[in-house]
């Protein structure tokens, strides 16, 4: 049911918000410059006569289990229970404008209003059933769907909310200033649920855009151009020399060949069809020029023209390098380019349909549905309004994949054929023209005393930017191949290890390769330096590094989480003795603690959730393998909606970061990204996984945070801390595969020959 349907139909209570003119994009900030303004309000609550309640977030759900959470924050205001709350989340004609789901925002910021306007409809309810009873407001309780009360003669009374909306049509403005529940009070957040979407998916009901599927829909390929993975440059949209349109004209089920630039595109009836003609199709391109080498990308990234911004700047910095009595270091960091991965190729179906025909309808895995109707309708020089966006679940990222680019596919190939298009990516597809994760370097110098006091900090990451438009637009033509160059690297720029004398900045730069956030974005590599050197310091002054950090972070909650998480544990302060790392044992043990909170939009930002890792590995000497035994990671998230949802969003986190971590890394050839298979981009399987041990900070009543990144941002550092634990060897650039180890140990003389001892350090 659309927001029209719904503020037009009897028998209904909704709480309604104005539809405003889009936020614009902060300074260097990346997003969409729409200005399309709604003309029906904007709907958040609905109580119906019919017994249903309806909830809408203008957010998706990842997998991340919000429909489940936000449906606990609705039936908790309501006091009925979650089962009873259908969410309806992304669905661009039914959902209000809140942005793009990123930066673990959900929970923490966009729940607010829906939280909100549950609380309303409750005092409304109680106010129907005052009315309807004749007794006051104060007299009534709300439970299971029913408002309860007693007469002044003593006698009960009690009605559904289906009978008090039943031939009413109320539309109350959303106010945020609504008295919300005391969360001591609590019922239902807070309270373990399970997840809402798992029965359809486990059961194979219709949940995936892969699965969807409309009447009269024709199934369409794209063969995209030889420049993988790059999206900048005169040649980008350009190259194309010729489409031999009879070298497929004889395949059976082929309805039509499209081309638009440097896009080409197949129709069939069937998909094996349209695979088959994408396959046979003779294309041929230009020569491309010469492209910047990318064999070492930390190299192209230091190399490449930056802007530098300064952050923060406290206390005299070169004073205190400055003096003859302090221990220093410096380190050069690097972040590799790494993929988001999606199991899943992107899919999407559209539907288009002339300006006089209705509306424009695109099934879509986006996480981003009102950015992307944006995209389309510039693409084809169509109006917001005559395109909805129907977001359905499709194979996870926690960034930018292909999912919005493969809208833009289907909705060209729809319009050029006239009918509804489905277009599924292949593996090649997705592998390499995905907006990567962007590489960083960071640049870290710091001093101390020798009695391990932190003294100075001097940091400066170089990120490349990461706003990618939609491939469509870069190959038709419509948008400028001209990569712009926006302030992304600045997340948790700020060390949390504090000190006198400190100095962040950015070098903000365009990007290399084709690139968009991904989950942690900058924050992720930043904290990885940050943690690593106060790890190295530590080291170089002879201080346990859980006793360095902990004398070095001021923020309370850090230091309780930090000290929840080591006892959870079990650490033992590490021996500062180096010779124990001149042994003859194959396998070595060590254990690595890290910290950090996840400081996520434009700098300072804002803090999502704290979190901390101990990790204990064991590192074979001979083939440099590094195995995860065990992960101890804690979260103080606040106030948790499903503390369940909360511990598997932790599991999601340690996973996907150890991959990150040991294996994953964007090869490149010739400039171009040529990772284009699985073979080529391992990534963790379910063999290599620890034993997992997740410590929740119990702060029922204190506001939410956002729980979907947090617990990924420390963990590389923790993974690096524990290989030097176990060999003396610091390893700075991720990922630790065992090719990057073994030079590692063989650079430090610490590598065994096969033939060597094997027993096991403790």
């Amino acid at each position: 049911m659309n927001r029209s349907e719904l503020l037009a139909r009897d028998g209904c209570l909704t709480v309604i918000r104005q539809p405003a003119v889009p936020i614009k994009p902060a300074p260097g900030q990346p997003g969409s410059h729409s200005t399309f303004v709604p003309v029906v309000p904007e709907v958040f609550v609905a109580v119906l006569d019919d017994g249903r309640i309806l909830a809408f977030n203008g957010h998706v759900d990842l997998g991340t289990g919000i429909r489940t959470s936000l449906a606990q924050i609705v039936a908790e205001e309501l006091d009925v229970e979650a089962a009873q709350v259908q969410m309806q989340l992304g669905h661009t004609d039914a959902t209000p404008n809140q942005g793009p789901t990123i930066a673990s925002a959900t929970i923490q910021i966009s729940a607010v209003p829906l939280r909100c306007a549950a609380a309303q409809a409750r005092h409304a309810l109680i106010e129907l059933a005052g009315r309807r009873f004749g007794i006051p407001v104060t007299n009534l309780r709300c439970d299971g769907g029913r408002v309860f009360g007693e007469t002044d003669a003593g006698a009960a009374c009690s009605a559904s909310f289906a009978e008090l909306v039943k031939g009413e049509r109320v539309a109350l403005t959303l106010d945020l200033q609504t008295p919300v529940k005391d969360p001591a009070t609590y019922r239902i957040v807070g309270k373990s649920s399970r997840r809402v979407d798992l029965p359809a998916k486990a059961s194979g009901q219709l949940t995936f855009v892969h699965d969807m599927r409309v009447p009269g829909m024709l199934h369409g390929r794209v063969v995209r151009p030889p420049y993988s993975g790059i999206d900048t440059g005169a040649f980008v949209g350009t190259s194309l020399l010729s489409v031999d349109e009879s070298s497929v004209a004889h395949l059976p089920g082929l309805k039509a060949v499209v081309v638009i630039g440097d896009f080409v595109g197949v129709v069939a009836l069937r998909e094996e069809q349209a695979i088959r003609a994408a396959r046979e199709l003779r294309v041929t391109w230009k020569p491309l020029p010469a492209l910047p080498s990318m064999d070492d990308p930390a190299a192209a990234i230091a190399l490449a023209p930056a802007k530098r911004r300064a952050l923060l700047e406290e206390g005299d910095v070169d004073a205190a390098f400055a003096r003859d009595d302090v221990v220093t270091l410096e380190r050069t960091y690097v972040w590799p380019y790494q993929m988001h991965g999606s199991i899943g190729p992107s899919c999407a179906l559209a539907d288009y349909r002339a300006a006089d025909a209705g509306r424009i309808t695109v099934w879509s895995g986006t996480q981003n549905p009102v950015s992307l109707r944006y995209d389309l309708a510039q693409l084809i020089s169509r109006d917001e309004a005559d395109i909805d966006i129907v977001r359905m679940e499709a194979a996870g990222c926690y960034g930018r994949n292909c999912a919005d680019d493969v809208c833009g596919d289907a909705l060209l190939l729809s319009r050029a054929v006239g009918a509804p298009v489905r277009v599924q990516l292949s593996r090649a597809d997705e592998h390499l023209w995905e907006p990567k994760g962007t590489g960083q370097v960071v640049e870290v110098r710091g001093a101390a005393t020798r009695a391990g006091e932190l003294l100075a900090y001097d940091f400066a990451s170089r990120y490349p930017s990461n706003d990618a438009p939609i491939l469509a637009a870069l190959l038709t033509g419509q948008v400028a191949p001209i990569g712009g160059v926006f302030e992304m690297g600045d997340r948790t720029a700020v060390s949390p290890y504090e000190s006198p004398n400190r100095r962040f900045a950015c070098d903000d730069m365009a990007p290399l390769v084709r690139a968009s956030w991904f989950r942690g974005v900058s924050a992720l590599p930043n904290s990885f330096a940050h943690d690593s050197f106060a790890d190295e310091m530590a080291a170089a002054t002879g201080v346990d590094p859980l006793r360095f950090k902990l004398a070095h972070l001021k923020d309370p909650r850090a230091i309780e989480l930090v000290t929840a998480v080591a006892a959870r544990a079990g650490w033992t302060p590490r021996s500062q003795d180096s010779s124990r790392w001149e042994t003859e044992q194959r396998y070595v043990r060590g254990r690595g603690v890290a910290y950090a909170r996840y400081v996520h939009s434009r700098f300072p930002g804002f803090g999502a959730a704290w979190s901390a890792w101990i990790a204990d590995v064991v590192v074979d000497r001979v083939t440099g393998e590094v195995r995860v035994e065990r992960v101890t990671v804690g979260q103080d998230t606040g106030t948790m909606i499903n503390p369940d949802g909360v511990r598997h969003q932790l599991h999601g986190n340690v996973v996907q970061v150890l991959s990150r971590s040991l294996k994953e890394r964007v090869r490149f050839v010739d400039g171009r990204v040529a990772s284009r298979e699985w073979g080529s981009y391992p990534i963790l399987t379910f063999a290599e996984l620890p034993a997992l041990d997740v410590v929740l900070m119990p702060r029922q009543g204190e506001p939410p945070m956002g729980a979907g990144e947090s617990a990924s941002v420390p963990g590389p550092a923790a993974l690096a801390n524990a290989i030097y634990d176990a060999t003396g060897v610091r390893i700075v650039a991720p990922p630790f595969t065992p090719e990057t180890v073994r030079g590692a140990l063989a650079q430090a003389g610490r590598l065994l020959r096969s033939s060597q001892p094997t027993a096991t350090s403790t």
